[in-house]
């Protein structure tokens, strides 16, 4: 390993491989992160409370308990720095195809490898949080509040209720319909 302030030479192959950031980029970042999370590890708290800066008009904090828990891919509670990269990675470098990935981990809340009706509407419930109120009543009538934006995403998987939707059916749904893929999220306007 390398001293506490640099990344070990094994993590920094590893995580070259698997993102499209630089030798450079991964190393200002574990500075970043080691200064920021000085024992190498985000709490949930922690990241709600990084999170909740994007949204300050906003309660983000059940979203992101939702998106801490799909980051967490070791399911140990906390995020290192490699989970952290590869997560940065995923949501703002990676292919559509890798975000809809995550999306799916998004989603499927109990992390059993399928989507339910009722884990969309979890995620939509959560996803209406992080809208301000006077962007609400911007959207369509028939999106407006979490459980219609959840049973028109869930429309578009052509499920019953009661079924469920795979990982390679969910990224299909999504890609197949440009609508989809905007309910599957929200972006604040800058």
């Amino acid at each position: 390993m390398g001293s506490s302030q640099s990344v070990s030479k094994e993590l920094l192959e590893d995580l070259k491989l698997n993102t499209k950031f630089t030798e450079l980029e991964i190393s200002q970042w574990y500075e970043n992160f080691k200064k920021q999370c000085p024992l190498g590890r985000i709490t949930p708290a922690e990241f709600e409370s990084i999170y909740g800066r994007f949204f300050p008009e906003s309660d983000a904090n059940a979203y992101a308990k939702h998106v801490f828990r799909s980051f967490d891919t070791n399911d140990d509670g906390t995020l290192d720095f490699k989970e952290y990269i590869i997560a940065l990675h995923m949501t703002s470098t990676g292919t559509t195809s890798r975000k809809l990935e995550w999306a799916f981990a998004l989603f499927d809340v109990d992390k059993n490898g399928y989507i339910t009706k009722s884990e969309v509407k979890e995620i939509c419930n959560a996803i209406f949080k992080l809208i301000p109120q006077d962007k609400l009543e911007e959207l369509p009538s028939d999106e407006n509040t979490a459980e219609k934006r959840a049973d028109k995403l869930w429309s578009f998987f052509e499920k019953k209720d009661n079924e469920r939707v795979a990982e390679g059916e969910f990224i299909q749904g999504v890609m197949d319909n440009e609508g989809a893929l905007r309910l599957i999220q929200y972006t604040p306007a800058n």
